[in-house]
């Protein structure tokens, strides 16, 4: 049985995959810090291509670099030796990317809120809240491993 969020995301990945889905760019690198400037050059290549408003840019970027590190400081643990995989597609209504680790995942239903009074000072725990502020839809697959991330353009 799915839960109303699971089915939620059933939903929208069957609409997606109905649009006519344009491949851009399909790229994997090691899961080291430094790595993080390939892909958000990566990004920033293909949002400058498909002339992506300067509004909608930075949430697109910032949401994508979030993805990003947290697959490489969480789902590789920071091996080099571990890869990190980010495809972006688009269709008719959305830009689409995909971030995924070969990780075991982690429980997104149930993540601490950042805004909580105990949290604010704490260095990290924002990245998925992050995620959720700039994207417009936000996505787990294989148990966590794998973020969707889907802009309006």
């Amino acid at each position: 049985m799915f839960s109303t969020f699971r089915f939620k995301i059933y939903i929208i990945d069957l609409y997606f995959r109905e649009m006519s889905v344009v491949e851009l760019s399909n790229i994997s690198f090691s899961a080291s810090l430094d790595n993080l400037a390939v892909a958000e050059n990566c990004v920033e290549k293909v949002c400058s291509e498909l002339n992506i408003s300067e509004e909608v840019f930075p949430n697109i970027l910032l949401a994508c670099t979030e993805a990003v590190n947290n697959a490489i400081q969480h789902g590789a643990k920071r091996k080099a030796s571990e890869r990190v995989f980010m495809s972006i597609s688009k269709n008719d209504k959305y830009l689409q990317i995909v971030v995924r680790d070969n990780g075991s995942g982690f429980d997104f239903t149930n993540l601490p809120d950042p805004t909580a009074p105990e949290n604010l000072e704490k260095e990290s725990g924002r990245g998925v809240f992050l995620m959720r502020s700039l994207a417009d839809e936000v996505g787990f697959q294989n148990n966590g491993a794998e973020v969707v991330l889907r802009f309006l353009v």
